[in-house]
Order: C-alpha cells, then sequence, then structure tokens
C-alpha cells in the first residue's frame, strides 16, 4: 500500500509504486496528452518504470517528488502531479498530468492547490514554479486558478519558448 500524503475533496495524493506504471501509460502514453509535455512524445512503459525509480531517488534526497492522484471513492488514479527539480534546477517547480478522459472536471486545478498547500506544509517548499508551453491555455488557465501568476517566457536551445509562472 502507497502512503497517502494529502486528501483534497476528491482525490488521494499518494506515493507512486511500480503498481502504477499501467496509470502512468495511460497519462504519459497519450499523443495527445503528451503534445505539451517535454519532447511532446508519448513515453513508453520502460520509461514509466525510470520514473518510478527517479521518483523514490527524489523522495530520498529531497523529501518530495512526483505523486499518484486517485479519485476518492473508485481508487482509480486519474493522474498525477509534484514537485520537482528538473536537471537539477535549484527551484522547485510544480508538474501535473490528468489522464485525458478526465481533463474538463477540475480535477487539474483541485491536485494543484492540494499539492501546493501539502509542499508548503509538509515539505516546507516556500516559492514554486511552474512551466508550460504559451499554447497550452488550459494548463495556464489551471495555474491561474491555483494562485501562480505569469512571470517570463523563456527562450529554449531549441527554438520554443516556455511560459513560466510563479507562486511566492
Amino acid at each position: 500500500m502507497a502512503m497517502s500524503l494529502f486528501e483534497t475533496e476528491r482525490l488521494v495524493g499518494r506515493r507512486i509504486t511500480l503498481d502504477d506504471v499501467p496509470a502512468m501509460l495511460a497519462v504519459y502514453g497519450n499523443a495527445e496528452s503528451m503534445r505539451y509535455v517535454g519532447d511532446s512524445r508519448p513515453l513508453p512503459e520502460e520509461a514509466c518504470r525510470y520514473w518510478v525509480e527517479v521518483t523514490d531517488k527524489s523522495f530520498e534526497r529531497r523529501g518530495y517528488g512526483m505523486i499518484a492522484l486517485e479519485e476518492k471513492g473508485t481508487g482509480d488514479v486519474i493522474g498525477f502531479a509534484g514537485v520537482v527539480h528538473p536537471g537539477q534546477q535549484e527551484q522547485a517547480e510544480v508538474k501535473y498530468a490528468i489522464r485525458k478522459d478526465r481533463w474538463g472536471e477540475g480535477f487539474a486545478t483541485e491536485a494543484v492547490r492540494g499539492l501546493v498547500a501539502h509542499a508548503r506544509s509538509a515539505w516546507g517548499v516556500g516559492s514554486m514554479i511552474a512551466t508550460v508551453f504559451p499554447e497550452n491555455d488550459a494548463s495556464q488557465n489551471v495555474l491561474a486558478k491555483a494562485g501562480f501568476t505569469r512571470a517570463e517566457d523563456r527562450s529554449n536551445d531549441d527554438g520554443t519558448t516556455t511560459r513560466v509562472w510563479c507562486l511566492s
């Protein structure tokens, strides 16, 4: 049984385990879901297994990382969220992804609000950022509803732009 970290009205945030790989594939293996994530390519099963290991190491090192989001009542994992430091960046960064068939139900905003509250109270994380593709209006709306403010646009080496949102 994975350790529960926080609850919201409809979700339980808990540690990720290898048992979550099928749910990770449902989220991160979906091409449409991944269009605004990283290099926009769906993740294969091996990559999902690797992220469970990376998450375990993050919890060992920092005391926090990515978590599974279970819907209360059903126990279905409908997404993932967490606070990470991609590429060992100094700033704590909020990440989240909801399974495509659950988009538009307010779970992302609920998850980010719950995650941020938990990150501050239990993990001692103060300021956080989130990064999004400028075209991802839905994600920017989630961040605004969760209290983030738009900070800057960063130019990437590959010619793309990343929009940075901050929460102080």
